[in-house]
């Protein structure tokens, strides 16, 4: 006879946080939402650690190397997703560990031949006043000069002349070696009074520029995620199919942390790998999930896992409850979790983060994730939205959307992530749908942190660990859940304020 757990499986929706006293020291400001990524000593500092606890999902449709670096430049982290070739996911891999902050890739770049007419067409394309005229018109030749939108005028000047009338010349140009730091280059710009400044190489090539306008951009990102090189630190999916083959490319790329991804990591298969990882790779942090109990995560963390996966079937694109009838509620999952992480500590003196994966709807969902136990959250609809994501953005009649798709989808295929019994996807466990759009991701996740600081300041926690030991948790009624939400008529055009 099956065994039957007796405790209802419960979500995110059936719960709410109870207020506790709020000190004076406690504000919005002064929330920590440092929180540990990988497995460490109970009571010292984790290797890795996110400076805010979101991490997004490892999917095609979400984690391109663009999303990798708006979010690590905002605290989190990206998991780059494996349902591609190991070629494809180095170079994604490096392009995000190649990022310097305020050092630009040029995008406009001519060739000094080229015509003003053919200048214009690619300004007006790029949407940049600047542009680099390399011997070759790529972002990577020979620097030869800089033109800008003030050095010639469409009505004014003959569009057929070449760019190389109009451009102020390399010799003329003050510029920097590949060894500049970001301050360094940020002084010249000042002290010469400078709009921009080239960055070449020992060869004359060009590599970045660095612009004054980007300073004050930089300075809005004073908690990214970085490595000793101060690099911007980016994780990788892998599975449990080729994995002897790509994670020795990605290790040799940057990548700072792997994550086996399964809709179902309870398994001997992803044991051994975890095995492997660690016995020939033993300095790179490895993720494992992802599991629904107590049980499971006590098999992952024995097995090697630096931090493991909390979720089955709760994502928003997934139907593996409908196809296959597995899974769990995704905050019984986590509380259960939770506690086999603490016992595993008690036990070995090891702390062995876990993450929330699915199931989080709405913002509010995230506080809970985390006071319930998760030590960060893994998302993909959120992330799905912004512009960094891979998706499509489209108009429709209310607005514009964004294309969001499972890897268990037809249109992504990902059988490696699916036990399903064959090298293909023999019957789909995600949909293929869309989004709401919702913009940059600097700004939307600023409000999302916005309100998972104001919600831990109203439990009387001024960091993470603090709201896990403190926070107390209600059970929800249908009438209870009803309440919560508004209940008058809402206006449909804005108000006016005489």
């Amino acid at each position: 006879m099956a065994q039957i757990i007796a405790e209802v499986s419960r979500t995110f929706n059936e719960f709410l946080l109870l207020p506790n006293r709020t000190r004076t020291d406690c504000s919005p400001a002064t929330v920590e939402l440092r929180t540990p990524l990988v497995r460490h000593i109970a009571g010292e500092q984790s290797a890795i650690e996110l400076h805010s606890p979101f991490t997004s999902a490892i999917m095609q449709a979400v984690s391109t190397p663009e999303l990798a670096i708006a979010l690590a430049r905002n605290g989190g982290l990206s998991f780059l997703h494996h349902n591609q070739s190991i070629q494809d996911q180095v170079a994604a891999v490096c392009q995000v560990k190649n990022f310097k902050a305020g050092f630009v890739t040029s995008d406009t770049n001519v060739r000094p031949d080229d015509s003003l007419g053919l200048l214009v067409d690619v300004m007006r394309r790029t949407g940049h006043s600047t542009a680099a005229v390399t011997h070759d018109g790529t972002a990577t030749g020979r620097l030869l000069g800089l033109v800008t939108s003030r050095d010639f005028h469409p009505q004014r000047h003959d569009l057929a002349e070449p760019v190389s009338e109009r451009m102020t010349t390399i010799a003329e140009l003050p510029h920097a070696g590949p060894d500049a730091t970001l301050s360094e280059a940020n002084a010249r710009l000042w002290d010469e009074r400078l709009d921009c400044l080239p960055v070449v190489d020992g060869e004359g090539n060009l590599q970045y520029l660095v612009f004054r306008s980007d300073y004050t951009d930089n300075k809005r990102f004073p908690n990214q995620v970085v490595d000793g090189a101060k690099r911007l630190r980016v994780g990788a999916g892998v599975n449990t199919h080729d994995y002897q083959e790509r994670i020795p490319a990605l290790v040799e790329a940057g990548a700072d942390a792997l994550c086996f991804d399964s809709s179902d990591g309870y398994s001997d298969w992803q044991a051994q790998a975890l095995t492997w990882v660690k016995k020939h790779y033993p300095e790179i942090p490895v993720g494992g999930g992802n599991v629904v109990d107590g049980e499971a995560f006590t098999f992952l963390a024995e097995a090697g896992a630096d931090f493991v996966k909390v979720g089955v079937g709760g994502g928003s694109i997934c139907i593996t409850r409908d196809q296959k009838g597995i899974g769990r509620g995704q905050a019984s999952a986590v509380l259960d979790v939770a506690a086999a992480r603490d016992a595993f500590r008690e036990r070995t003196g090891e702390y062995v983060p876990i993450c929330s994966d699915g199931g989080l709807v709405h913002d509010y969902h995230v506080a809970l994730a985390l006071a319930m136990g998760a030590d960060f959250v893994m998302m993909g609809r959120y992330f799905a939205r912004f512009d960094q994501a891979a998706g499509a953005k489209l108009p429709t009649r209310d607005g514009f959307v964004k294309e969001y798709w499972g890897e268990g989808s037809n249109r992504a295929r990902n059988w490696q992530r699916y036990g399903q019994g064959a090298q293909g996807l023999v019957f789909e466990e995600g949909v293929d749908g869309y989004v709401p759009y919702a913009g940059d991701l600097n700004e939307g996740l600023a409000l999302t942190v916005a309100k998972l600081r104001t919600t831990m300041v109203s439990c009387g926690s001024a960091t993470l660990p603090e709201f896990q030991s403190t926070a107390r948790l209600t059970l929800v009624s249908d009438q209870s859940f009803q309440e919560s939400h508004a209940n008058v008529t809402l206006r449909d055009t804005p108000t006016t304020v005489s």
